[in-house]
């Protein structure tokens, strides 16, 4: 996982912020990520603008600690970001 993720611990929960050139490739990178999540079952929270995305995943329902999933799902949510689009 990259040293970019902070981990908080009240509550346990990793955050990020991913900036963009543009909205078109912002708009690209969410749409991959919402195929990730869907494909994964795991639905970090989101806000953005026209050129950023903060992303926080949070722990599993019922558990303290942040699990290896997660931290993979952020791992993939970086390639994402590197990956060219498929357009």
């Amino acid at each position: 996982m990259s040293d970019q993720w902070r981990e908080r611990h009240r509550p346990p929960r990793l955050e990020k912020r991913y900036e963009f050139s543009d909205y078109a490739t912002l708009s690209d990178f969410l749409d991959r990520a919402a195929a990730l999540s869907e494909r994964e079952g795991l639905y970090p929270d989101m806000g953005f603008g026209r050129d950023y995305v903060n992303m926080t995943i949070h722990v599993a329902e019922g558990s303290e600690t942040l699990d290896e999933a997660r931290r993979r799902f952020a791992d993939d949510l970086d390639r994402l970001k590197q990956e060219p689009s498929a357009d």
